[in-house]
């Protein structure tokens, strides 16, 4: 199976070396953030330093002339990653011999909430989520839609990995997180994420919903799981607490928002990019699933885009709805973490690939080469190695 790994900018620049040392890892294709969210990374092997901080989320080249006049716009990066580090780490990887495809985060940028709090989720209690850009709000929408396009297709890249296109919900580490002291469940993650944003409220409306009255459920239904209730947990857990009739409305509206998003979006790449350029989603096989890997239907996704990145951490049973119900020559990536420090499991990596692939995996996707130490990379070797 191919097999490629994410890279930051800043892991390859300035370090002479990086480039030789991911390709020797036996991966053919790195997938290089050219626009990310704001995170703390290490960089154990970097001549020049040891840990990077990027302070807000950024694209990671210079930006052209489509966003004059705009409102909503991305942010420059800092000193973290001036000037074009994306395209100068793309062609160290590509002198290297990896394919290069683009690694784009789309809706997940607390600066952007921060200054235009209005294009925020707004949860039933009013809270907004400033990392959370509702998808809903046609300015937004477009802002997304702009993005992937410029962000996706850089100079000389082969394809782009999409993520966060689709709806964010609470899920979301932060600065000193004080938010697991209640066990949210699946059913309660989701009514944690609807929006009540004037967009928002409208789509209820045209599902038949008075948002107050909606707005007013969800703090009813959420009311015992503060007060220490078990939350049952999947889509029967929604239906129990808020109500079968309120619970497919909600998901009717989210799910034809999200959708139409991800063909608008996918569609604008492939118009903007070369012939043969690969467009994947990163993805759950449910829904109503929020956050990083937002929640699909199968069959709709792989008839829109070329494939999808599947999360592995806790299994390869996500990878099956995929496989099943997708189409012939359809990317399905399995997307394993191979930071021990992390939580991944680089010395298993052999068997929960060939896992993967018995359900259905065309690919491999490892997160993370230049956050892994050189205990992990050299188990990645390996793996790779008896394959």
């Amino acid at each position: 199976m191919k097999a490629s790994t994410f890279v930051y900018p800043w892991d390859v620049n300035g370090d002479p070396a990086a480039a030789g040392r991911i390709a020797e890892l036996g991966v053919q294709q790195v997938t290089l953030a050219s626009a990310y969210h704001s995170t703390r990374a290490l960089t154990p092997r970097h001549p020049r330093h040891r840990i990077v901080t990027a302070e807000h989320a950024a694209v990671l080249y210079p930006t052209d002339g489509r966003w004059e006049g705009c409102a909503l716009r991305p942010y420059p990066a800092g000193d973290w990653a001036p000037g074009d580090a994306y395209g100068e780490a793309a062609a160290a990887l590509a002198d290297a011999g990896l394919e290069v495809h683009t690694w784009v985060v789309l809706a997940h940028n607390s600066r952007l909430g921060a200054e235009h709090p209005d294009t925020s989720v707004v949860n039933a209690y009013g809270d907004r989520y400033p990392w959370a850009p509702c998808i809903a709000q046609p300015a937004t929408r477009a802002y997304l839609v702009d993005l992937a396009v410029e962000a996706a297709v850089r100079p000389g890249a082969r394809g782009t990995e999409l993520e966060s296109l689709g709806w964010y919900g609470l899920q979301h580490l932060h600065a000193h997180d004080k938010t697991g002291g209640v066990g949210l469940g699946d059913a309660g993650m989701y009514l944690m994420a609807l929006c009540f944003c004037p967009a928002c409220r409208t789509g209820y409306g045209e599902q038949g919903l008075d948002a107050d009255e909606l707005a007013a459920a969800v703090r009813d239904a959420l009311e015992p799981l503060w007060r220490g209730a078990p939350d049952d947990g999947g889509w029967a857990g929604v239906e129990k607490l808020l109500g079968e009739a309120k619970a497919a409305a909600t998901r009717a509206w989210r799910d034809e928002t999200a959708r139409t998003l991800q063909e608008t979006a996918v569609r604008a790449v492939r118009a903007a990019a070369p012939d043969g350029f690969q467009v994947l989603l990163h993805a759950d096989p449910v829904t109503y699933h929020v956050g990083a890997n937002p929640g699909v239907d199968p069959a709709h996704i792989l008839s829109v885009a070329d494939g999808v990145v599947v999360p592995c951490a806790g299994g390869t049973d996500l990878l099956t709805p995929f496989a099943e119900r997708g189409r012939a020559g359809a990317v399905i990536a399995a997307n394993f973490p191979v930071v021990s420090g992390m939580g991944g499991s680089p010395a298993t990596l052999a068997a929960d690939a060939a896992q993967a692939a018995r359900q259905g995996a065309t690919e491999l996707r490892l997160y993370h080469a230049g956050l892994a130490s050189d205990g992990d990379l050299e188990a990645v070797r390996s793996a790779l190695a008896t394959r």
